[in-house]
């Protein structure tokens, strides 16, 4: 294996691991965000208050989105398998 494709190989799971933890961490910002809004409008400052509802919202994302990213990590799985022979 030369070092080029050794960078390839973490390039591409880099990108992967960024697409699928993307739309997670993009829910969770924007959850966090509307309730700390809510919190300043009404100055309640209690921290489950913030912690349930992001909660929630990224188990409903997370399962939401599972069958999407088991079939992109299923797909590197099966290219790098697949890429074996080429490496060796």
């Amino acid at each position: 294996m030369t070092p080029d494709t050794a960078i390839e190989l973490c390039r591409n799971a880099a990108m992967l691991a960024l697409m699928i933890s993307g739309p997670v961490l993009l829910v969770a910002l924007a959850v966090g965000l509307v309730m700390g809004l809510l919190q300043g409008l009404t100055q309640v400052q209690d921290q489950s208050l913030t912690f349930v509802p992001r909660l929630i919202a990224l188990v409903v994302v997370v399962l939401l989105l599972m069958p999407w990213g088991l079939g992109l990590l299923s797909e590197y799985a099966v290219d790098l398998i697949r890429g074996i022979p080429g490496t060796i």
